[in-house]
């Protein structure tokens, strides 16, 4: 299958890789954590009708932008302008592009030191299947990390498929981390004190290019946080259960998820890699190894096709002796802190994010 520019967007209602199937209660280890969670449960039916109602737009310009209507920011969020600060630049591409980022920081002057060089640089590679999204996807968590102290955000704009298949968004992701190295006295960061922020689809960039910067020597990456990883193409499922074990079972037991279903994930990756090659830059659990990669905070939601991906992901990293912390959110769906960001399960996602960032801001990480 393979999503092309200038056609209309289309979802398949069958999937390659899973069959739906009411019996199917997932694998041993981590097929309980899809049991619904019961205030979830009740708002389903109407996040499920809202989700249908964007796929049911054909043109590429509006889909995109129906992905980026913004949101009402919840009670107690960071407002930007008056407690975050926000400016936009643009920086070239390895191949005579341009793309923007959105510099992100606290307005207080007790939050960041405005004449420090040694500020952590938070890099946000957004989600939406490589597809869609931008800078306003995760706009709560951005804030939220943006106000800490000691932090600058700073979010990569990158090229989106299919107009610009792999490796394109993750060229542009690793530009972006050059890039903030090279302007660190401008940005008032530390060039050695990276840590990569990443959602769904943002996340297997980040991971991908943590990978990337291992092999080519760049250091700076000091920690990854990994909001609902997606960790191979389902078409190497296979190999990766009889290669390492893996359960990978959540892709056919969440059929019927909110969000991301096989039959969605399958549009997003037809999009981004239409005749997938075994590689690990776009199915990082293709990699031999992850020795070596920075410390990663894991968060996973338990109803969510992708869990047990994000659950092998989590798996290499303990075993090639990588720090890693793992929680899964059992009953909730795929970005359900976008989604529902007053659940107190968000709450609690966002905290362990902030709290992650913080050790490595104080250097207790």
């Amino acid at each position: 299958m393979s999503v092309n520019p200038g056609e209309p967007v289309k979802l398949q209602t069958t999937s390659d890789y899973a069959t739906p199937d009411p019996a199917n209660k997932g694998g041993p280890k981590y097929g309980h954590y899809a049991a619904l969670d019961p205030e979830f449960a009740k708002l389903k039916p109407a996040i499920d009708a809202n989700i249908a109602q964007l796929f049911a737009i054909e043109d590429w310009a509006a889909f995109r932008a129906a992905w980026l209507a913004p949101s009402p920011l919840p009670a107690g969020c960071p407002q930007p302008g008056t407690d975050v600060h926000v400016r936009y630049t643009k920086m070239p591409t390895r191949d005579g592009a341009e793309i923007e980022l959105k510099i992100m920081e606290a307005a207080a002057t007790t939050h960041i030191n405005k004449d420090a060089t040694d500020n952590v640089c938070v890099l946000r590679l957004h989600g939406g299947g490589w597809s869609v999204g931008g800078h306003e996807t995760e706009a709560v968590e951005n804030l939220r990390v943006a106000h800490r102290p000691g932090v600058v955000l700073v979010s990569v704009d990158y090229r989106l498929a299919p107009e610009y298949r792999y490796p394109y968004p993750l060229n542009d992701c690793e530009d972006a981390l050059r890039w903030v190295q090279a302007h660190a006295a401008e940005l008032r960061i530390n060039p050695a004190k990276i840590v990569l922020l990443g959602g769904s689809a943002g996340s297997n960039l980040a991971l991908a290019l943590a990978l990337r910067a291992r092999e080519a020597h760049v250091g700076g990456i000091v920690g990854m946080v990994l909001d609902w990883p997606t960790g191979a193409h389902p078409k190497f499922f296979p190999q990766l259960r009889e290669r390492d074990g893996y359960e990978l079972e959540s892709y056919g037991q969440n059929f019927y998820a909110t969000v991301v279903t096989p039959p969605v994930m399958e549009f997003f990756l037809a999009s981004y890699t239409p005749d997938p090659q075994p590689d690990p830059g776009h199915s990082p659990l293709l990699a031999d190894s992850f020795k070596d990669l920075p410390p990663a905070l894991l968060q996973i939601a338990g109803y969510d096709p992708l869990r047990d991906e994000g659950l092998a992901v989590a798996e290499k990293l303990k075993k090639d002796g990588v720090p890693t912390e793992v929680h899964v959110y059992a009953g909730l769906p795929h970005v359900f802190s976008s989604l529902l960001p007053e659940l107190p399960q968000s709450k609690d996602l966002f905290a362990r994010q902030e709290a992650f960032i913080d050790k490595i801001v104080k250097g207790t990480n």
